[in-house]
């Protein structure tokens, strides 16, 4: 094992961004895809697999044609399929539209690489249906029905949740159930997350400083939290292990744990930003370790093992140990492990946008600032071993 395992792998892209996901479907490459922000050239996304025998990052670039990228989002079950939420201007208006695009599958590889970003050889998304029924504009973000078969997908507009369902193609999507977001002043919807436990029946959304639980069969809210930030919340996301568990942040700079059966208030807040909070993020695999990223252009990898799943470290198998054991264990019950930073990352000199983890290898995110930089780095080996040891 060499020593720089654990330093950080750093891509630029030529173009300003701030669209992020992992590749959800694939399992076994290490693959983000990010989209681009620029008004002078053609709109791209970038497939970045990281290849962690050599520590290095290949890149596909694919076109997309009819706008900035502010949100993309991969299907669960189809790797070359994603969406997009884009920046569409005309003469006469801006609008946010949504589109859902399959990745070509014959592109040629060794092209990719001798060209440079800017250049017309990148080959374009292929566009399977737009997410967009007439009557609802302004879309903020979608999200595929966790762990799902790749056919329903949720959209926010401004003031609607949109329930689309896919045909087996996906190239047609139909409209199956909508909530319309209601209150006092216009609120606009930020943020919004499927919940992965109850059957997939719940998704949590942000609007100004509210957490929203509704029901995606009745399209009814569940719970409300109110004044959940002192600002704007700018994202969410749920405790993959604990059902009632759910993460906030905003541009309070805080980081709020809630169990969503007391919305009173938090569980635990945390303040290591000094500036706005634009993405938190549970590993998909061990939730002690929650990752947030900010304007501070700084991303942070939380250790927040007391409200975890795993409180005392993992529960020690009674069969693997002899009677010895048992007495010495008696003697010196286990400590808990305290919840702190286990490191904070400053490689980006912008805002960081968008901090994800790998859903291939548990132990790796990427996070991009709005410069268009790209970083992937690890937990560090001595709390990973703590963690599986």
């Amino acid at each position: 094992d060499n020593m720089d395992d654990d330093a950080p792998v750093i891509y630029g892209l030529e173009f300003q961004a701030r669209a992020l996901t992992p590749q959800v479907a694939e399992t076994d490459a290490i693959r983000f895809l990010v989209g681009t922000q620029s008004l002078k050239f053609e709109n791209q996304i970038h497939q970045i697999d990281f290849d962690d025998e050599n520590n290095i990052l290949n890149k596909n670039v694919f076109l997309h044609k009819p706008g900035e990228v502010w949100h993309v989002s991969s299907s669960p079950a189809d790797k070359a399929v994603l969406t997009t939420v884009y920046n569409k201007t005309s003469e006469q208006k801006a609008e946010m539209c949504g589109a859902v695009w399959r990745i070509p599958s014959e592109f040629d590889a060794s092209a990719n690489d001798a060209q440079d970003d800017t250049s017309a050889s990148a080959q374009a998304l292929e566009l399977l249906c737009h997410l967009d029924d007439g009557s609802h504009n302004n879309m903020v973000s979608t999200v595929w029905e966790p762990s799902g078969d790749g056919k329903k997908l949720i959209s926010l507009t401004e003031s609607n949740i949109l329930m689309w369902d896919l045909d087996a193609s996906s190239s047609q999507a139909k409209l199956s159930s909508s909530a319309t977001l209601e209150g006092k002043g216009n609120p606009k919807f930020t943020a919004g997350r499927w919940n992965p436990h109850h059957n997939c029946t719940q998704m949590a959304t942000a609007n100004d400083t509210t957490i929203r639980g509704w029901d995606v069969r009745t399209m009814e809210q569940v719970y409300c939290i109110d004044n959940a930030h002192g600002q704007l919340v700018r994202e969410l996301d749920f405790n993959p292990n604990k059902q009632y568990y759910l993460v906030s942040c905003g541009d309070d700079c805080n980081v709020k744990f809630w169990d969503v059966r007391n919305c009173s208030e938090p569980v635990l807040t945390l303040s290591e930003h000094s500036h706005w909070v634009w993405s938190v993020r549970y590993n998909h695999f061990h939730d002690q370790l929650v990752l947030t990223s900010s304007s501070d252009s700084r991303v942070v990898l939380h250790n927040m093992v007391s409200i975890s799943s795993e409180p005392f470290g993992h529960l020690i198998d009674e069969d693997d140990d002899s009677e010895e054991d048992e007495e010495n264990r008696k003697e010196k019950p286990r400590e808990p492990e305290k919840d702190g930073v286990i490191g904070t990352y400053d490689e980006h000199e912008d805002s960081v946008y968008a901090a994800e983890w790998s859903t291939a290898d548990p132990w790796l995110f990427a996070s991009l600032s709005y410069d268009g930089r790209l970083v992937i780095n690890r937990v560090p080996k001595a709390v990973k071993y703590k963690i599986l040891l």
